[in-house]
């Protein structure tokens, strides 16, 4: 049995989340807003800023490991909006279809709901999923995230579009405020 680990990606990991991010969004494009041909243009260095290890870093993601193969990850973007700043989302969410089944996935949002809380200013995650994705929404839901609606139409995927659930939860904090207070500690 190969060994897990998830963790922070940093910049040296660059090669292998871009190739495992282009795989995605070409198995899986009802999964995702972008698409692989526009992912594909994209320079490295834009797939090295999203895994920046600075500590002031807007965006950062999380990586699972199957012995040295990088076989899933998800991000988390922090808002940067004097009144959003309270907010962060979650996003770029995939696992290998065959390292699907043995909690990879929730391992990952487990590690990134850890990072938020490490923020100081987040108080609550927020994400996006589409509708038809059953196994994502059964995550999420196990992962604590709420649906707060749905966005009709949110993609569109040659002459089909794609509905998206948007769904949030809070992060504990020991002091009280506002997340607390809407019952989501």
């Amino acid at each position: 049995m190969q060994q897990r680990l998830v963790r922070r990606l940093v910049p040296s990991d660059v090669a292998s989340y871009r190739a495992l991010m282009l795989e995605a969004y070409a198995q899986a494009p009802e999964a995702f807003t972008s698409s692989s041909a526009e992912r594909e243009r994209m320079p490295l260095e834009w797939w090295a800023a999203r895994i920046s290890d600075a500590a002031d870093a807007r965006e950062l993601v999380c990586g699972a490991f199957l012995g040295d193969e990088l076989v899933g990850a998800a991000g988390l973007g922090f808002e940067q909006r004097e009144r959003t700043r309270h907010k962060a989302t979650l996003f770029g969410m995939y696992v290998r279809p065959a390292a699907r089944g043995g909690g990879i996935a929730r391992a990952i949002v487990h590690a990134i709901l850890r990072h938020a809380r490490q923020s100081p200013l987040t108080e609550l995650v927020q994400l996006t999923v589409s509708e038809s994705n059953v196994a994502a929404l059964r995550l999420y839901a196990r992962c604590g995230f709420v649906p707060f609606g749905r966005e009709p139409f949110a993609v569109k995927l040659g002459e089909r579009y794609i509905t998206k659930v948007h769904m949030w939860r809070a992060i504990e904090r020991k002091a009280a405020g506002p997340a607390r207070a809407a019952g989501r500690a």
